[in-house]
C-alpha cells in the first residue's frame, strides 16, 4: 500500500513537471497562436464562456448603491446617451448593425440585444462596472457605482422590448442648433433628459468649467461625465461652459413634494441647524455672502442652486455626506457642510430648491438667520486642506 502510495504521488509530480516545461515552452517559444483569425479551440471558447457566467454569479451581490427605479424614461435615456458614445461602438445599438471590424474581434463582441441575456438588475451593474478580462470589455471609469444605473436601466428597457429600433432613434436624437462644437452633443441630456442631470442655465460660466475639468482631470468622479469630459478638448471645455451659462433660465421643473416637505426643506435651507449650517449663505436664494472664502471666483465654486433639478441634488447631496463627492478647491467645505445631513434632510433640501423658479437665485429674500450664517462662517478652512478627489 506504501508503495503504491509512493508510485502514485511520483507519477504526479513527473506529469505536473512535464505540464510545467510544456507551459513554459509555450511561453518561451510563442508555440500558442495568438492570431485572432484562428480563434479559440472549441474546449477553450467553452472554458472561457462558462468560467465568465459563473464568475458572474459568483461575484454580482447587491450593488453598495440600491437600484433606482430602473423604469424611469429619463434614467433610461440618459443610460441610452452615455452607452451611444461609450459603448455602442463595440456592442451597436437595437437598429443598427456591428461593424464589420468589431465582428471580426475574438471573442466578438454580442450586439447589445443578446448580450444583455437573461441577467439580472444587479448581474448587469456588476458586469457594467467591473468590465471583463479576456474580453475586452473596460470597467467603468469611476469608482462611483451609482451612475452605473442609469445603463442598466437602459438595458433593462432593451431586455423587455421597451427600446425598440424605432424608440431608439427617438431616445438618443440630437436637436440642431447653434453653439461650440459637440454643444447639441452635451445638450442632449442637459436640456433634454428631463431629470438626473444638472441644469447648466443656472450656473455662472466659472463653475461650470471648473466641473468640467475636474471631471476631465480625474478630480471628481462620475463614469458617464469623465468619459464626456474626456472626449473634449480643454478649450472646448470653456467654450461649452460660456454658452452654457448664457442660457436663458426657464422655469423649474415641477416638483410633486408636499408642502410640509417643501417647508422642511426652506427652514433647513434658510436657518439650518446645530450640525447643519444654512445652505443659502452659500447657494441662495437670496443674497450670498462668499466673503472669506478665499479663491479668485468663489461664485464659481459655490452655484446657485435654485430651479435645480431633484433628482441630481439628492444624488449630489448623498456623494458629499458619504465623502465621495470630489472637485473644485473648495469641496472640503461641502463636505463639512453635508456629513450630518440625514436622508429626510435631503429630501427635503432638493425638494425645496428644485421647486423655486431659477430667476429667484439673484433676488433678495429672506436671508438665513444670523445663527446659521455664524455656524456656516465658522466651519473649518477646508481651502487649506489638500483636494484629494
Amino acid at each position: 500500500m506504501r508503495q503504491r502510495t509512493k508510485t502514485v504521488l511520483a507519477t504526479l509530480a513527473v506529469l505536473a513537471g512535464l505540464g510545467a516545461v510544456a507551459g513554459g515552452a509555450t511561453v518561451a517559444f510563442g508555440l500558442y497562436n495568438v492570431s485572432a483569425r484562428a480563434g479559440h479551440l472549441p474546449p477553450v471558447r467553452w472554458a472561457l464562456h462558462t468560467t465568465y457566467r459563473n464568475a458572474v454569479d459568483l461575484y454580482s451581490g447587491a450593488p453598495e448603491t440600491p437600484a433606482p427605479d430602473l423604469r424611469d424614461p429619463a434614467l433610461i435615456e440618459l443610460g441610452a446617451r452615455h452607452f451611444e458614445t461609450a459603448c455602442a461602438m463595440c456592442h451597436a445599438m437595437p437598429g443598427r448593425a456591428r461593424s464589420a471590424t468589431v465582428r471580426g474581434m475574438n471573442p466578438p463582441p454580442p450586439h447589445i440585444t443578446d448580450a444583455v441575456g437573461g441577467w439580472s438588475p444587479e448581474e448587469l451593474h456588476w458586469i457594467v462596472f467591473e468590465g471583463v478580462k479576456m474580453s475586452g470589455m473596460p470597467p467603468w471609469p469611476s469608482s462611483r457605482e451609482d451612475d452605473v444605473w442609469a445603463v442598466v436601466a437602459y438595458l433593462r428597457a432593451i431586455q423587455t422590448g421597451a427600446v425598440t429600433p424605432a424608440r431608439q432613434a427617438g431616445i438618443t436624437a440630437r436637436a440642431q442648433m447653434d453653439g461650440p462644437e459637440d454643444a447639441a452633443w452635451c445638450a442632449g441630456c442637459h436640456g433634454g433628459t428631463q431629470a438626473h442631470v444638472p441644469r447648466l442655465d443656472i450656473f455662472e460660466t466659472g463653475y461650470i468649467e471648473a466641473a468640467l475639468m475636474a471631471y476631465r482631470e480625474g478630480r471628481r468622479e462620475s463614469g458617464i461625465m469623465q468619459h464626456a469630459a474626456s472626449r473634449l478638448r480643454p478649450e472646448q471645455l470653456s467654450e461649452l461652459a460660456e454658452w452654457f451659462a448664457r442660457g436663458a433660465a426657464s422655469p423649474g421643473r415641477t416638483t410633486a413634494a408636499a408642502p410640509d416637505l417643501l417647508a422642511q426643506g426652506e427652514t433647513l435651507a434658510r436657518a439650518g441647524t446645530d450640525d447643519v449650517p444654512a445652505c443659502t449663505a452659500c447657494h441662495g436664494p437670496g443674497p450670498r455672502d462668499l466673503s472669506g472664502l478665499g479663491g479668485e471666483d468663489p461664485k464659481g465654486r459655490f452655484p446657485p442652486l435654485a430651479g435645480q433639478d431633484e433628482a441630481y441634488l439628492i444624488t449630489q447631496l448623498r456623494l458629499w455626506r458619504d465623502g465621495v463627492r470630489g472637485g473644485t478647491e473648495a469641496f472640503n467645505l461641502m463636505r463639512v457642510a453635508a456629513r450630518e445631513l440625514k436622508e429626510a434632510d435631503i429630501a427635503a433640501l432638493a425638494a425645496w430648491y428644485a421647486s423655486l423658479d431659477p430667476s429667484e437665485r439673484t433676488q433678495a429674500g429672506p436671508g438665513a438667520t444670523k445663527a446659521a450664517e455664524d455656524r456656516g462662517a465658522a466651519a473649518p478652512d477646508p481651502l487649506r486642506q489638500p483636494a484629494d478627489h
